[in-house]
């Protein structure tokens, strides 16, 4: 079996690791809140203080009129074997050994009004400290402020509210041990402590009753059916205590000649002599250091799957953001290429439909270029008054023959022209959602978070590729344009029946086609229109072609070269930078960096709680 000191000294260790860490709250039950203590509950000008130091044997608490305590005090007394001297220590002040209880006593009262300022108010925020002394057992107690029934000058209304919901937040947790201080002199059924036990603790098996001030109760009364558990039962043993008196404490009598008057009080009074036994600071302080080490004793296998559970939360968030990198070359670069692997798998997941965003670009093809075609000023260039015009000027000074060849090339090709707009905006919009895909893919990539360096380095190299890209599909959509216009389809033209001209001169020559008119004043009409309804036929035919063939070679020139190769470029600059480069690279954010920390130092504390309360726990 481990010995008591062992245990409980283990877990004081313990609970002042996760003080440090600030392991002692936040979501789910923490490491702190599992490891039992001893919560010190009393109404104001109960005794609260005097059974404290009773317990310490040292003189080192704050004392005046109304509340004293403003401030929750976590008291880890550690009991040395070596017969050191005493001292203590605060968490504020780590490297700083207070030999002088007098000045602990004036470090409390300094530290509770620098959160407080010199006010009368309270707060939630401990004072922890750490008394090493051989007088004193293992244990962990928590001084609460007194309970209060009504606001003082300088104090908010609400005061006699916040100190209960400030003790209830203590005591009401499972594994607290409830110290319930109430005053001999007053009527147990009126104790604050004792109302604020029994509403969290109905059964009374984390309660332990003190009776304070039983030398000052009134001649012929005692406290006698209260100590034997007659007036209101707990499943503990009552404790008597007599505190210092106030000329004792003016004189600066010695704690431990304190105890041993104490102990002289019970030994000759005739009311609690029977009691002596089990009575004073001295039992007290044995009987709460026994049953926390059979409290803790019987919390082990809790506390270790409490234990085991976090420490899988822990690794588990390492993992997600990701662990120390190393230092050597090898490493970053590998690293690095695993950063971009990550990053190009979210990409195509954007393109391929896995995630949100590549359907834009289909939505470019089926609506944006489609739209574009159809706001194209065909009906303008195909006017009978600008058809007139260009076959006009194509004829030159020998009006045409048989058909005006060179006005309908002339038409075709201007009108051919307008395409290119549309192919150049089509290239521009898949571009900018190319640009958005990159970016989200960078903020989706959960590895990346950690490296902002990094992450800017890829996007800039992804944007990089995406501009070559683009220049390529422009290059190509606009060929698409050209070559429908340096090759015109025969076969379309001769497919054409035109309708014979009507002749105001004559009938129409039905065994051929018409004559040319004598000069252009005689072009009628119906001819231009004629003329204009062709090209336009024509031009409905190279629309459909180009509305097919631009999404084929922007999707060949931009879509699939981003899935093949987007960071292609950037990986042979990666693997010719040198190690400090590649370090500068994966730059850390510095607030992901001191988040992996804190998990580090929370991992290894929890381990290190699992490894010495097994090696303690069951020997």
């Amino acid at each position: 079996m481990a010995t008591m000191t062992s245990l409980i000294g283990l877990i004081n260790k313990i609970q002042r690791a996760c003080t440090v860490l600030g392991d002692h709250g936040g979501e789910g039950l923490s490491l702190w809140e599992a490891l039992p203590s001893v919560a010190v509950v009393g109404g104001q000008s109960s005794g609260k203080s005097s059974v404290l130091e009773s317990v310490v044997g040292r003189d080192f608490l704050p004392r005046g009129s109304g509340i004293v305590t403003r401030r929750p005090l976590v008291l880890q007394l550690h009991k040395t074997e070596d017969g050191t001297h005493e001292y203590a220590e605060f968490l504020h002040l780590p490297r700083r050994r207070f030999s002088d209880f007098a000045a602990v006593r004036k470090e409390i009262a300094d530290e509770t009004d620098r959160i407080t300022g010199k006010t009368k108010q309270i707060s939630n925020i401990p004072i922890h400290l750490s008394i090493y002394s051989p007088n004193v057992v293992n244990l962990t107690l928590i001084d609460l402020p007194g309970l209060t029934k009504v606001a003082v000058e300088g104090q908010q209304e609400s005061i006699v509210q916040d100190i209960e919901n400030m003790v209830r937040s203590y005591v009401e947790k499972p594994n607290c041990i409830i110290l319930a201080i109430s005053p001999a002199n007053q009527d147990i059924a009126t104790s604050d402590a004792i109302k604020m036990a029994r509403e969290v603790d109905p059964s009374g098996e984390r309660t332990f009753g003190v009776v304070t001030k039983l030398d000052l109760m009134d001649k012929g009364t005692n406290a006698v059916d209260v100590l034997e558990g007659r007036q209101y039962r707990l499943q503990h043993p009552w404790v008597g205590i007599v505190n210092r008196s106030q000329a004792d404490i003016n004189r600066n009598v010695d704690m431990m000649a304190a105890r041993r008057k104490e102990r002289e009080y019970f030994e000759t009074s005739p009311e609690y002599g029977h009691l002596a036994h089990k009575m004073g600071s001295e039992y007290l302080a044995k009987l709460l250091s026994q049953h926390l080490e059979q409290v803790i004793r019987q919390k082990i296998p809790s506390i270790i799957a409490l234990i085991n559970k976090t420490i899988d939360e822990l690794n588990a968030e390492l993992d997600r953001i990701g662990r120390p990198i190393a230092v050597d070359s090898g490493a970053q670069l590998y690293t690095i290429l695993e950063m971009c692997r990550a990053f190009d798998k979210v990409f195509k997941e954007h393109l391929d439909g896995g995630r949100a965003g590549g359907d834009r670009i289909y939505g470019v093809f089926d609506h944006q270029l489609p739209a574009a075609l159809k706001k194209l000023p065909f009906d303008r260039h195909l006017s009978l008054k600008n058809v007139q015009r260009v076959v006009t000027e194509a004829d030159g000074y020998q009006p045409h023959l048989i058909a005006p060849e060179q006005g309908y090339r002339r038409l075709i090709e201007g009108s051919i022209g307008y395409f290119k707009g549309p192919a150049e905006a089509s290239v521009d919009a898949v571009h900018f959602v190319l640009k958005e895909l990159v970016r989200k893919s960078i903020a989706e990539t959960e590895e990346l978070k950690r490296f902002p360096t990094l992450s800017s380095d890829i996007a800039t190299a992804a944007n990089e590729a995406l501009e070559k890209f683009r220049d390529e599909s422009r290059k190509t959509v606009l060929r698409l344009v050209d070559m429908e216009s340096s090759y015109l389809t025969v076969e379309f033209f001769r497919k054409i029946h035109f309708e014979p001209e009507k002749n105001p001169n004559g009938p129409p020559n039905r065994n051929g086609p018409p004559g040319p008119p004598p000069n252009m004043d005689s072009y009628t009409d119906n001819h231009l229109r004629k003329i204009g309804s062709n090209v336009s036929s024509y031009i409905n035919m190279v629309c459909d072609t180009l509305k097919n063939t631009i999404p084929k070679a922007v999707v060949y020139c931009q879509v699939r070269e981003a899935k093949r190769s987007l960071l292609n470029h950037f990986y042979v600059q990666v693997g010719r930078k040198e190690k400090e480069k590649l370090g500068a690279m994966l730059d850390e954010d510095p607030a992901l960096m001191e988040r992996r920390n804190q998990i580090a130092k929370r991992l290894e504390l929890y381990k290190q709680a699992r490894d010495d309360i097994d090696s303690v726990a069951w020997k």
